[in-house]
């Protein structure tokens, strides 16, 4: 019996591209002054990545490639969904970064406090008690 390793490649391979792509989305949101460089770099990494998975005959290596590259292609417009989040206050902005302190000045709903490190409580939490749970 011959075993197919595929199948873990293109698991590890999601994982970690989605897990390192969903930390780097937060934090290069965060901190990029202007968020079309970062985007196109995504944008362009991706494409690579998924030409390097057409042009290579290695079956794993094929599949962990395509996997990065449609996640970096995913990622770039995650750029852009998250400064919609930090907009709405789903994610915190920072302060010391001028894009964000321009959307803390107009958007209202823009907070700096990062809501996803509260404690559960088992049930919605409405907007004015979320930063009452949150860890100091």
């Amino acid at each position: 019996m011959e075993i197919n390793p595929l199948g873990l490649t293109a698991a590890l391979t999601a994982f970690l591209a989605i897990w390192l792509g969903h930390v780097a989305v937060r934090k290069v949101e965060a901190e990029a002054r202007d968020l079309r460089i970062p985007i196109l770099i995504a944008i362009a990494l991706g494409l690579l990545t998924e030409y390097c998975s057409l042009i290579t005959d290695h079956l794993s290596l094929k599949t962990a490639l395509g996997i990065l590259g449609v996640t970096l292609l995913w990622d770039a417009f995650e750029l852009h969904r998250q400064e919609n989040r930090v907009k709405h206050g789903h994610a915190p902005a920072n302060p010391n970064n001028p894009r964000h302190a321009k959307i803390l000045a107009e958007h209202s709903t823009a907070t700096t406090l990062d809501l996803l490190k509260r404690n559960p409580v088992g049930r919605p939490v409405p907007p004015d008690e979320a930063p009452k749970l949150i860890h100091h």
